[in-house]
This record gives C-alpha cells, sequence and structure tokens, in this order.
C-alpha cells in the first residue's frame, strides 16, 4: 500500500522476479508489469483495481507461501485498499524517498490501523535525485505517530545509492547488476559508514530493550551474547501486535533491497495463525461466535471482492478464515440466506487462473459458478451459519450523467453499469426519476473517467457523458419537534399512524447518516413496530428538502405516538416516520453541505505566491506549507465544487513543474450565496448541453 507512484507495482513485479514466478520484469512506465494487467492501466501507467497473486520464498531452509495485494495509490479507488485490507494479515507501506508522507500513504495507514493490519515500511526511490532516508523515517514518526525500527540504512543517497546496510547482521549488501539484482553480496560495513551503522544499531537495540527485560538484561551485559534468532523472535512479536513498525529501504526499479524485504516479510509479518480469531454473529442465534485458523473448523470466509472475467464469467475474491473451501460443494450465504453451489476454485495470478480442488484457512483465491454472490457477503457452513463483519465503504462525492447514443445500446449500458457496480461498491448508479438520466456517482473524476472508458472499451457502448457535477448533502441546523398523523381509510381496515419526533444535527464524528433514539415510555406505540419506524426515518433520508440531495448527520428522538388496536400496522408506521423526517426537515433550518478536499501541492518557491492567490479564488484554506529538498509543499483545504480542471490550470501556472494531490476530508456547511445557486441550478439542472 502507498501513495500513488510510491513504487508498489515495480516492487511486486520484483517480488515475482525473484521468487521465479515470471521470468521477465516489467516495468510500469511500459505498460508491461504483470500486476497492471487492465488495458486503462497500461495506457495511463497507474494501478486502479487490485491484484491478486501467490508466491513462495525459502528461507533458512523454510518454505513460505505469501498471498499479495498490490493496491492502487490513487484516492480514487482508495475502495481498493480499504477491501484488501479487511482480508489481509500484514502489509508492506511503500514510501518515495523522496516525498516521505504523502496524504494517500497517510489515509492507507489510517486503513490499516482500522483493521489492526500490522505493518512493515519500504523506503524507495533511494536512487533518485532529494533522496532523504533519516527525513522520511522522521516523517512515518511525526506524521503519522508510528514507531519506527530501522533495520536497514542505506550506503549513499541519490546517484551514489549502492546498497543497504543490514543493522541486525551488522554487514554491508550490494546487488549485482548483471544478473539484474538476482544476486547479491555481504561484505564488511565501509569505513565512513561505521559510525552511522554503529549508531543506528544501538538505537534499535535501546529501543527492542523496551519491549523485554530479558533483552535488556543481556544489551546491558553483553551485547554481542544476542543470538539474531532472538532479535527475529522480538522484532515478530512486537511488529505483530503493532508496537513497533520495521524500516527497510532500497530501489525497485534499480533492482536494490527487494529480496531482503520478502526476507522480513517471512519473518516479521504474521501468518494467519498469529492473527487474532475472527469474530462474527450466529444469523440463528444472533450471538457471537469465534473461530480459529484452523482446517478442521466449520468453513467461514469473506467475499471482498467480485470482478468480470471475459474466460470464465464473474468470479469472487474470497479470505477463507476457517475450515476448508472445496469445488463442487454448496455454501451458505447469510445475506440471501440462500445456498450456493460452487463450480470451480482458483489461485489467482493477476488476470490468470490456475484451477485448485481445495482453498484452506488463511488461503485468499477466487470462485465462478455463482448465482447471488456480492462484495461483503459471508459464506460459511450450511450447518455452521455465520456472518462476518461487512466492508464499509466511503460515499461517492462526484456525478455524472450518461446516456447511449442509440437505443439498441440503452439496454447493454444498463447491463454494463450493474456489472460495474457489482465489481465496485464506490460506484452507485442511480435513475433520476423526474429526468430519466442515467447519473453514475463516484470517487473523483479520474475514477469516472476510467470507468467511462471501460464503458467503450470493454462492453462496447458508446454512450454521451455529461460534465462532472458536485455530489451535495443536506442536513439541518435548527432542532424542532414535530407531530406527524398518518390516517388512511378506504372501507375495512384503514392505516393509522401517530408519532412525535424531535429531530436536531448531529457532528459527523458521531454518525455519518442517521442517529435515531427512541425514548418511548409506557407502550405509547408497541415495541414492534420501532424498527419499521426506523426503516421509514433511513427512506426519508434519500431526499432532502431543499434540493433532493441525501440528508446526512441527522439525530431522530422518538418522543411519542400513539396506535389504533386495529388499523396500526408496521407499514403505518414506516410510511408516517418516513413523512415526519421530511416534514421536520423542512422546518429545522435545512442547509447543504459541500465536499471539502485535502490538496497538496508540490511547487518549485518562485510560483508559491501565484498558487495560494489562485487556492483565495477558490475558497481554499491553506492549512500549512513547508519547505523540503527545495521545493514548497502547501497543504490546503479547497471545495471539490473548485478543484475541477485544476491540475491544467496548475500546470499552466508553473510551467509544468508543480504537481498536486486531492483526497476527500470531509462535508461543510456551503456559504448562502451559493446554496441558493446550487438550488437553483438543481431544481432545473441540465446534465447534458
Amino acid at each position: 500500500m502507498a501513495h500513488i507512484d510510491a513504487g508498489k507495482t515495480t516492487t511486486t513485479e520484483r517480488i515475482l522476479f525473484y521468487s521465479g514466478i515470471i521470468h521477465k520484469m516489467g516495468e510500469v512506465h511500459e505498460g508491461a508489469a504483470t500486476m497492471d494487467w487492465m488495458r486503462q492501466e497500461q495506457e495511463r501507467g497507474i494501478t486502479i483495481t487490485s491484484a491478486a497473486t501467490t508466491v513462495y520464498w525459502k528461507y533458512n531452509n523454510q518454505d513460505f507461501q505469501i498471498n499479495i495485494i498490490d493496491t492502487p495509490g490513487h484516492v480514487d479507488f482508495t475502495v481498493e485498499v480499504e477491501r484488501s485490507l479487511r482480508v489481509l494479515d500484514g502489509t508492506v507501506a511503500v514510501f518515495c524517498g523522496v516525498a516521505g508522507v504523502e496524504p494517500q500513504s497517510e489515509t492507507v495507514w489510517r486503513q490499516a490501523d482500522k483493521y489492526g493490519v500490522p505493518k512493515l515500511v519500504f523506503i524507495n526511490k533511494m536512487d533518485r535525485a532529494g533522496a532523504d532516508f533519516f527525513r522520511a523515517v522522521s516523517d512515518i514518526e511525526e506524521k503519522l505517530l508510528a514507531n519506527p525500527l530501522v533495520l536497514q540504512i542505506p550506503i549513499g543517497a541519490e546517484d551514489d545509492f549502492k546498497g543497504v546496510i543490514d543493522l541486525i547482521q551488522f554487514k554491508a549488501i550490494y546487488w549485482d547488476n548483471e544478473t539484474e539484482g538476482a544476486k547479491f553480496a555481504l561484505k564488511e560495513i565501509p569505513a565512513e559508514f561505521l559510525e552511522e551503522a554503529t549508531e543506528w544499531r544501538e538505537k534499535f537495540f535501546e529501543k527492542l530493550s523496551e519491549y523485554d527485560d530479558q533483552f535488556m538484561e543481556k544489551y546491558l551485559d553483553d551485547s554481542s551474547k544476542i543470538t539474531n534468532e532472538e532479535i527475529f523472535e522480538i522484532i515478530r512479536k512486537q511488529t505483530v501486535n503493532m508496537s513497533l513498525v520495521p524500516v527497510f529501504c532500497g530501489s525497485s526499479l534499480k533492482n536494490i533491497g527487494v529480496q531482503t524485504l520478502i526476507d522480513a516479510v517471512s519473518l516479521f509479518l504474521p501468518s494467519p495463525l498469529d492473527r487474532e480469531s475472527v469474530v462474527g454473529i450466529n444469523p440463528v442465534t444472533k450471538k457471537e461466535e469465534i473461530r480459529e485458523t484452523d482446517f478442521n473448523l466449520p468453513l467461514s470466509s469473506l467475499v471482498f471482492k467480485i470482478s468480470n472475467n471475459p474466460f470464465v464469467g464473474s468470479l469472487a475474491y474470497v479470505r477463507i478464515y476457517s475450515g476448508v473451501l472445496k469445488s463442487g460443494e454448496q455454501v451458505y450465504n447469510s445475506r440471501t440466506g440462500k445456498k450456493e453451489r460452487i463450480a470451480n476454485l482458483y489461485r489467482m495470478h493477476a488476470n490468470k487462473q490456475a484451477l485448485v480442488n481445495e482453498l484452506k484457512a488463511g488461503d485468499i483465491g477466487a470462485i465462478v459458478g455463482f448465482k447471488d454472490i456480492k462484495t461483503g457477503d459471508t459464506l460459511s457452513d450450511k450447518s455452521y451459519p455465520i456472518v462476518l463483519e461487512n466492508i464499509v465503504f466511503p460515499e461517492p462525492v462526484i456525478s455524472v450523467a450518461v446516456e447511449a447514443k442509440t437505443q439498441a445500446d440503452t439496454e447493454k449500458l444498463i447491463s454494463a453499469l450493474r456489472k460495474l457496480e457489482d465489481e465496485d461498491p464506490s460506484l452507485h448508479i442511480e435513475i433520476n426519476e423526474e429526468t430519466g438520466q442515467t447519473i453514475m456517482n463516484g470517487m473523483g473524476e479520474l475514477h469516472l473517467e476510467i470507468l467511462s472508458d471501460r464503458l467503450v472499451k470493454e462492453f462496447n457502448v458508446s454512450c454521451n457523458q455529461g460534465k462532472p457535477q458536485v455530489s451535495y448533502r443536506e442536513t439541518v441546523d435548527a432542532t424542532v419537534i414535530h407531530q406527524e398523523i398518518f390516517k388512511q381509510q378506504s372501507g375495512g381496515k384503514g392505516k393509522f399512524a401517530d408519532l412525535t419526533i424531535r429531530i436536531s444535527p448531529c457532528s459527523e464524528e458521531e454518525i455519518k447518516g442517521l442517529k435515531f433514539t427512541n425514548s418511548i415510555k409506557g407502550g405509547a406505540i408497541p415495541k414492534e413496530f420501532i424498527p419499521s419506524i426506523e426503516k421509514g426515518l433511513q427512506s426519508g433520508l434519500t431526499n432532502g428538502p431543499l434540493a433532493g440531495f441525501k440528508m446526512l448527520n441527522i439525530h431522530v428522538e422518538l418522543l411519542d405516538g400513539s396506535f389504533h388496536s386495529v388499523d396500526s400496522d408496521a407499514l403505518s408506521f414506516e410510511i408516517a416516520s418516513r413523512q415526519a423526517l421530511i416534514h421536520a426537515a423542512r422546518k429545522a433550518n435545512p442547509v447543504i453541505l459541500e465536499p471539502i478536499m485535502k490538496l497538496e501541492v508540490t511547487s518549485p518557491e518562485e510560483y508559491y505566491g501565484d498558487i495560494v492567490s489562485d487556492l483565495n479564488k477558490r475558497r481554499g484554506n491553506i492549512m500549512n506549507s513547508d519547505v523540503r529538498s527545495g521545493l514548497r509543499i502547501i497543504n490546503s483545504k479547497v471545495p471539490l465544487a473548485e478543484t475541477f480542471g485544476y491540475i491544467t490550470d496548475l500546470r499552466t501556472m508553473s510551467s509544468g513543474r508543480a504537481n498536486s494531490s486531492l483526497e476527500f476530508s470531509h462535508f461543510q456547511k456551503v456559504p448562502e450565496e451559493i446554496q441558493e445557486r446550487i438550488i437553483d441550478t438543481i431544481t432545473g439542472r441540465i446534465y447534458f448541453k
């Protein structure tokens, strides 16, 4: 995992080469990398979709099977990182030796923390101009609040980068150019680096002493008596429990440092057996159940990705947590409550498949031949069902309208969009009831651009596309108490529901959608109707009172109500609560929220004034600014609506010498005059001009 262009795919390509999976290294910039198999990835030189593979590695006469997922670095495809981290046991965070910790690096690091995934750090591109290993380590400490354990330091930097010093073996390691880095040699540490290496070895010994009293005693008594095995054991233990983050360095493009990184994965990152047992809910008893990583336990597995393959059809990528999944057997899907027969099982190598008979606990593979499986589904033994924690995906912030160029393509377009939606949980497709337009909602301009390109090249659908539009949200800014009485009489049994709610704003940190509190006392409304009331409130969030945007950050408290012994039912209260929310929101000072983006600009000093002036015009808020390697780094927060076309404008301002990265930060109330403009535009919204 890493920021875009830190070298994830290049590093993965070297791992495949040195482990013997491939026999020729492909380069990302040439569109030949194994893991970047999509046409759009090869054309743009970036990773768009996470690709899985399996390699086998031998270290110290032990055999290791390593399942690798190479994830994208661009913020528009952060959903790929999210779902990969949900099912992985460890991660290698790759940082550019020049840029250090970049915005998307922070995002993926937080995602790994959220899922409790232990990390190794590989500081790449040490051969690049401006590379500074020790500054990158400081960045990790200060910006990520991590505890880095430096186990290698570079021999030189930039054009003088020759190899690394291994602080555990206390040897210099040099890689052979003629064998493309396949051969390397351990030598004595050069005299000019000996003092620095000794200092950093003492630092890592001191850090390890903090975690093990026995180690501290040996270190204080005579550090030469400490064996490598003892060091490995402590590092592994503290890496697995996320107290320490081992740090390595190299240059993947120059074939330096990759083998020692794979050794470190084998030595320090957890195997499935080291991780905590997975916890799920039994859908029958509604009680928590624990499943350990054990072949002999009932099957439990999580689907984390759906992909459409032209040769085998839909593939569901699955992580097995317990038991064994065999081809031809039936499994239970807890979402649908139905059984699914698994036709075939595969181990994946990017977009290629190797047929296998079974996948065991700890494995990652893919299944085909299913009827209804979606991302986040739990597949388990039908006799021992379980529901594992689902994956939560971010809300889309940008939308674009698409329409087929011909009537014949209309059905093909809808079918293609549904397939893309199954693959990509961050893509939401909706049909605008008033205009009849098909709207694609996504994570950014590049995300929507790639999807549109796939419609044409992959699904052969000719379509027109409108201009990108911001996906605004609505909320309330005041507290209101509202009574809603719903009556319907049409002969015979009627409909009746009466409820009183208090609607108020709540913070985004508290909840993103609806916070519901039931304060009914004395049975004014029977308990069996409460879930229907909450369901009605949830459905009421879909259309805000100002411009029909989805509502966020709303607290609804159910205060009182009444019911009719004959006419009241669950549907009556569901309809009443939906109407109550809509009517109450109109009275509670509704406001429009806009997505605010974190924008980092890296530029030569001479363009600083022009860039800041331009950001101010875009309603930007400059957060901080510092200088790194002679370049000015400007961090700001800017409304998404003001960032369309920003990259082109920035290149023009800086003669092509500045670059930027953008990621979603939060939703914020729009200024009043802009709110009025948005409402005017939306009420007569025209997507195609």
